[in-house]
């Protein structure tokens, strides 16, 4: 293991992506294996832009991901993960769908004052509020409005029923390293972005 941690983990600097394998989830992230035995954190709001309740809403333990380095190694060799950049941006998510259209979605928060719905996991819309839906549930939703310039997606959900499998498989860019990162549009106000 010292000689995979000094071969492999040693020469990995932030913003390298590399594969993992999902080994444990915790309520506030999951662990990962990134080779040889060495396991590292990927924190629950680095998982995604999106917000979830529990890790389980993104992985499952065995799932093989790929991952980005957020830290380099410290003085016990671990590191940190982000996946949240490997989801796309904002404008690459949103051109996904059409005000109109209707979408397939997962509640991930109930509020006095709305619904989030998940569009996809780097995007999600808010519903007006509606008894007895929980999170976690699968929702069909009418897209009213996309606002662009402040990073907003109006729904209206139209259905709601039972949850489905967890497990998602994600499609991920073809590169192996990320300098910058920026999720939000450049008419939007409100800045989210990653610099390794």
């Amino acid at each position: 293991m010292r000689e995979c941690m000094l071969a492999y983990v040693d020469g990995l600097i932030p913003g390298d992506v590399i594969p993992a394998r999902i080994t444990h989830l915790e309520s506030y992230g999951a662990f990962a294996d990134i080779g040889c035995g060495i396991v590292s954190l990927l924190p629950i709001d680095c998982m995604s832009v999106s917000r979830i309740g529990h890790p389980s809403d993104r992985f499952s333990v065995g799932q093989q991901i790929r991952a980005v380095v957020r830290t380099s190694a410290d003085k016990n060799g671990y590191i940190s993960l982000t996946h949240r950049e490997l989801l796309g941006t904002w404008e690459e998510n949103a051109s996904r769908f059409l005000p109109g259209q209707t979408a397939a979605g997962i509640i991930r928060s109930v509020e006095s004052y709305g619904i989030f719905v998940e569009l996809t996991p780097n995007l999600a819309g808010l519903a007006e509020y509606r008894e007895g839906l929980t999170p976690g549930m699968h929702a069909a939703v009418y897209i009213k409005s996309i606002i662009r310039e402040k990073m907003k997606i109006k729904l209206v959900i139209v259905d709601a029923g039972d949850p489905g499998p967890a497990r998602q498989v994600y499609d991920y860019p073809d590169i192996d390293h990320i300098d910058y990162w920026r999720y939000s549009p450049d008419t939007c106000s409100k800045v989210i972005e990653t610099s390794f």
